[in-house]
C-alpha cells in the first residue's frame, strides 16, 4: 500500500518538521505544518474554531504529509490519515536537538510562523520556555502514542515507531518502494 496521508508526530525537538519536509518532497505530496496553522503573530494561538477550520481545509486533498501533535486535532487529522510516523528518539538526542535548534533560531533571528521569532530569554527563562515544555512533556508524549498504537478505534492507521536517526533514514529510503 502506498500511503497518501501521513502524520509525523513526536515530542518537541524530535525533528518532525525536518522529517515531514523530506518525506513530502520524496513522495511529491503537499507538506502541512501544524505550527503554521496554529500560531498567529506575537505567539498568539489560534482559537479552536480557527485551528479546526484551517486544518480541515489543509487536509482536503487526497495526499499530504502533516507534521505536528496538538492532541485536540486528532479527531480531524486522524480521521483520514493512513500512516502515523512517531519519532521516538532517546531523551538525550531530543534535548540536544531542541537546545541547538533554539539557540540557532534565537541567534539568527529566524522568522517562524506568522512572523514570530524565538528568543534566548523566552527559551530559557520563561514559563513559556520550549525547552521546559520539551522536558516536562517527553514522558506524556510517549504514553500518548503507546496508547494510540493499541487503540482498536484507530485500527485504520498504521503506526511506525522510529527510535533512531538511522531507522528514520532507512524508513524514508524505503518509502514509495514497498507494497504492504
Amino acid at each position: 500500500m502506498n500511503y497518501q496521508r501521513i502524520n509525523i508526530v513526536g515530542s518537541s525537538g524530535s525533528g518532525k518538521s525536518t522529517a515531514g519536509k523530506v518525506i513530502a518532497k520524496k513522495l511529491r505530496y503537499p507538506y502541512v505544518e501544524l505550527d503554521e496553522i496554529h500560531w498567529k503573530p506575537n505567539w498568539t494561538e489560534s482559537t479552536e474554531e480557527e485551528l479546526s477550520f484551517n486544518l480541515k481545509r489543509s487536509l482536503e486533498g487526497e495526499s499530504w504529509v502533516l507534521d505536528g501533535n496538538y492532541s485536540r486535532t486528532v479527531p480531524i487529522k486522524w480521521k483520514r490519515v493512513q500512516l502515523v510516523v512517531w519519532l521516538d528518539f532517546p531523551y538525550w538526542l531530543i534535548l540536544c536537538q531542541v537546545f541547538s535548534r533554539t539557540i540557532r533560531r534565537s541567534v539568527t533571528k529566524e522568522t517562524l510562523w506568522a512572523g514570530n521569532r524565538e528568543s534566548l530569554g523566552k527559551a530559557f527563562f520563561s514559563r513559556d520556555s520550549i525547552i521546559w515544555w520539551c522536558l516536562s512533556n517527553l514522558r506524556k508524549v510517549r504514553r500518548q502514542y503507546l496508547a494510540a498504537m493499541s487503540d482498536p478505534g484507530l485500527g485504520h492507521i498504521r503506526f511506525v515507531r522510529i527510535r533512531s536517526r538511522r531507522e528514520l533514514a532507512n524508513f524514508v529510503a524505503a518509502l514509495g518502494q514497498q507494497s504492504d
